[in-house]
């Protein structure tokens, strides 16, 4: 996840004396790079993860640091960092409350740091980091494309995972992803790293085959549930008008299981966008796990549309629910009664309806066999095959 909000107080607490005062809920933010300002206009330049470091001579007053927060905020900054001593003698706290709320990291240095050599020394290890995130990336990514490649890939993330621990994977998807210029999808990944709060060194984020993924190393799953639902949180908060759908793997053991957790997750993604829900876990799925996992696309096709094609024709020819009526009687077990309260019909058209229903299919639909087959063929009518 780059070199963090945590990394930089690992690094700079004794030697700069940093200290972080509020927004804790950000220190897995990832730092772009650090800039100095003392006014809010180069903000507007922000691309995102970008730390800001000011010595307040510019915000001389509670209103306008509440101003320069908000503005990092709007611009998904990594966090606010204040060189205190001098122009700011202490944090306000209307500031430090802001910062809480917004998960924005709020940190000082005191007034004899000299924030030059502070900000070449931090930048060094940005960039440093940078060029190791670059390796993870393609590491794992040999991991999902060539999992029998292990001995190699695994070289490159024994220092930073527990190759033999548990692996998870998180796919996230918006409208135009594979689309997006790169500059846009760097600013874009930006902010959606800074909204899974609560993970450093333990996931890793990158953009591939037309998603985002972030892989999750030797964390409990109920963990990763409150990581996505922090998640979702942020989005909501963050970027209401942007639609986003989250697949979520089961967990896997070993990294050579990573294809197998990131096919999984692919499913619950695709699953998620085909029904139109926000957020899908493997897990939950159901039958659909055996059906999102088949490749063989044409085989889906044979199961549901052509196994359905006579009620799909009638429906289509005299605009009636054939299709619906017979997915709603299999649900309810045959109850005619259950499938008319569900369709808010009459049972005698319910018993009209399955008459004729079983004429078009050539079936009683009496048997275990042929309730299995035509209730497959209704799921799969669901998916985009």
């Amino acid at each position: 996840m780059g070199f963090t909000i945590e990394d930089m107080l690992v690094v700079s607490k004794t030697r700069y004396q940093m200290k972080l005062h509020a927004g804790r809920n950000g220190w897995s933010n990832s730092i772009s790079w650090l800039l100095m300002l003392e006014d809010i206009t180069i903000t507007r330049n922000f691309s995102g993860k970008e730390l800001a470091v000011t010595t307040g001579l510019g915000f001389p007053t509670t209103e306008k640091l509440l101003t320069l927060a908000g503005q990092l905020v709007e611009t998904h900054a990594a966090g606010l960092l204040i060189n205190t001593g001098k122009y700011i003698l202490e944090i306000p706290q209307e500031l430090a409350d802001y910062c809480d709320e917004n998960d924005l990291p709020l940190l000082t240095v005191p007034w004899d740091v000299v924030l030059a050599d502070m900000i070449k020394d931090l930048s060094i290890r940005i960039f440093i980091q940078g060029d190791t995130d670059v390796q993870i990336s393609e590491a794992l990514i040999q991991a999902i494309e060539e999992p029998g490649a292990r001995e190699h890939y695994s070289r490159h993330l024994l220092q930073h995972f527990d190759v033999d621990g548990t692996f998870q994977v998180i796919l996230v998807n918006a409208p135009g992803l594979d689309t997006m210029d790169t500059v846009d999808r760097r600013r874009l990944s930006y902010r959606m790293q800074l909204y899974f709060t609560n993970i450093t060194h333990n996931g890793h984020f990158f953009y591939y085959d037309s998603a985002f993924v972030l892989v999750v190393n030797a964390v409990e799953e109920q963990d990763v549930k409150e990581i996505v639902r922090g998640f979702e949180k942020n989005l909501h908060r963050r970027m209401p008008g942007r639609r986003i759908t989250i697949g979520v793997s089961d967990v896997v053991l070993d990294v050579s299981r990573l294809q197998t957790a990131y096919k999984r997750a692919r499913a619950a993604l695709e699953m998620a966008m085909d029904m139109g829900f926000t957020l899908q876990y493997f897990a939950d799925m159901g039958i659909y796990r055996v059906l999102y996992l088949t490749p063989d696309r044409e085989l889906l096709q044979d199961m549901g549309e052509r196994v359905l094609a006579p009620l799909l024709e009638y429906d289509r020819s005299h605009g009636a629910n054939y299709v619906q009526t017979l997915e709603a009687y299999l649900e309810a077990d045959g109850s005619i009664q259950a499938v008319a309260e569900a369709l808010y019909t009459h049972r005698n058209t319910v018993m009209y309806r399955m008459n004729n229903i079983r004429e078009l299919l050539g079936s009683a639909i009496d048997t275990q066999e042929d309730k299995m087959k035509y209730r497959i063929a209704c799921l799969i009518l669901h998916m985009r095959t």
